[in-house]
């Protein structure tokens, strides 16, 4: 085998995960190579995985564009800014969504170049052990054969099927599908009201879609702290998502141009409904097709993840795995800090992931934002704690914006003060969290936040008046 072939580590996967981890090795002095089989409608390379391709950066694009086209139909004369004769060029909307991934497909291919990364455009799998390390086969648009002493395997997730109602990415969409609609339906259906049910369903409802939403739990986002989830369900319910907690999903059929589903709602009342179209968004299913494991006893559990140590070990040496493929939550940028904690491990350094201050984002309109614990986690942990809320309705920035919805909430240790969790519903909550984030990490009290000078007027004053609240003396509510 000729020496070019021969790496330090070959990362299999180029997604948030995969291509952090080789750009990091690479940094580090490795020879590396990523192999990623994702192409665009050229048969181009297009890495970067789901996220770039129809997950996290398609729907940002999709979501920016359908708010603009709402706010001009419904904000800009408050403004002052009259709009006549306003029209949905819906072939634009998804051309510039496929702008703006393309981009990043070509960032990607360029930070590969920039750091020497050789990248394989293939899907890669196991082949047998090799000495001192592992043999991986490329198949598809590039075929090869690669050696590597450390793999590292970020092949990601794929989204899960419904029984008896598979995606055809024409009536019955996938993430995929619902970003790739080519007329806005009249009446849209969505099962499952986590993140990507509320954006996909928030995009089409923005652009003229009548948006029914189908969650099997009684309760609505149950991981978001209980306060900021009923402020948000009121807020989307007004703006016109119908969302159904509690129904049981029976049988789904598909017609010519529609799909009917069949359910029990809360009461236990059976319902029909037929949708133009129908996104299922029922969670995700970690993706280890094709990547032959078995051929060198890479371990998986019973639910098909790729079974690690908390450093992303695998019980193969020099085998590892990060990301949507492993264990804890399917987040890009946990992926990431996986990966380049995973490229250190490997140069002997002592990379770290810090579960508890990973931040979650839903990016609806307003967004919703959170870091640590929630509340009716504390509660069933007996954790003394204290609560500090304040409204954007009370922010001069957010007047200013003409978006007061939502709030921030602080929850700090009832003795030590130390922030345990902050929660965020509201504009931009995304980029207020982070703020939130460094805190933690240096274990601040809540104390410490308020004492902060926070730039007026900005949203970013709401954090510091919810820390204010903490201790009963926030100052502009």
């Amino acid at each position: 085998m000729s020496n070019e072939k021969q790496f330090d580590v070959v990362v299999i996967g180029g997604g948030p995960g995969g291509y952090i981890a080789a750009i990091r090795a690479a940094q580090l002095g490795f020879k590396v190579a990523c192999i990623d089989e994702w192409s665009n409608a050229a048969g181009k390379p297009a890495p970067g995985g789901t996220c770039t391709n129809v997950g996290c950066i398609p729907s940002k694009a999709l979501l920016q564009s359908s708010e603009h086209f709402e706010h001009a139909g419904h904000a800009f004369a408050e403004h002052g800014i009259n709009v006549s004769g306003l029209e949905l060029n819906l072939p634009q909307m998804l051309k510039r969504k496929d702008s703006v991934v393309k981009a990043n497909n070509d960032g990607i291919l360029y930070l590969f170049k920039k750091n020497k990364v050789s990248f394989f455009h293939g899907r890669g799998a196991f082949a047998g052990t090799a000495e001192g390390g592992y043999t991986i086969n490329v198949s598809g648009p590039t075929t090869d054969t690669l050696t590597a002493k450390n793999v590292v395997v970020a092949t990601g997730s794929n989204a899960r099927q419904l029984p008896g109602a598979e995606f055809d990415e024409k009536l019955i969409l996938s993430n995929t599908g619902a970003l790739a609609i080519d007329a806005v339906p009249g009446k849209l259906g969505v099962i499952g009201a986590g993140v990507i049910g509320l954006e996909m369903g928030s995009v089409w409802r923005r652009v003229g879609a009548d948006v029914t939403v189908l969650e099997g739990l009684p309760t609505f986002l149950g991981a978001v702290d209980e306060q900021i989830a009923k402020e948000a369900h009121k807020l989307f319910v007004k703006q016109g998502l119908k969302i159904n907690l509690g129904c049981k999903i029976g049988a789904i059929t598909k017609g010519e141009n529609d799909v009917t589903v069949a359910y029990a709602d809360s009461t236990g009342a059976e319902q029909t409904a037929t949708f133009d179209r129908l996104i299922i968004s029922i969670g995700r299913v970690p993706n280890t097709i094709g990547l032959n494991g078995e051929s060198v006893g890479l371990p998986l559990d019973e639910r098909g993840f790729i079974i690690v140590d908390d450093e992303c070990r695998t019980s193969l040496p020099g085998v590892w795995a990060v990301g949507d493929v492993v264990r804890g939550p399917m987040l890009a940028h946990k992926a990431e800090e996986e990966g380049v904690a995973v490229a250190e491990r490997i140069a002997g350094q002592h990379g770290h992931v810090n579960f508890n201050t990973i931040p979650w984002v839903i990016y609806t309109s307003p967004e919703i934002a959170w870091v640590g614990k929630t509340e009716q986690q504390l509660k069933a942990e007996g954790v003394a704690y204290k609560a500090g809320t304040f409204p954007f309705l009370a922010n001069g920035r957010a007047r200013a914006l003409g978006d007061t919805s939502g709030m921030v909430k602080f929850l700090a240790d009832a003795t030590t003060d130390e922030i345990l969790g902050v929660h965020i519903v509201g504009p931009v909550a995304s980029e207020l969290i982070s703020e939130a984030v460094v805190a933690m990490e240096f274990k601040a009290s809540s104390e410490d936040i308020a004492r902060i000078c926070h730039a007026h007027p900005s949203l970013s004053e709401a954090v510091k008046e919810a820390a204010l609240a903490v201790d009963k003396r926030s100052l502009n509510f």
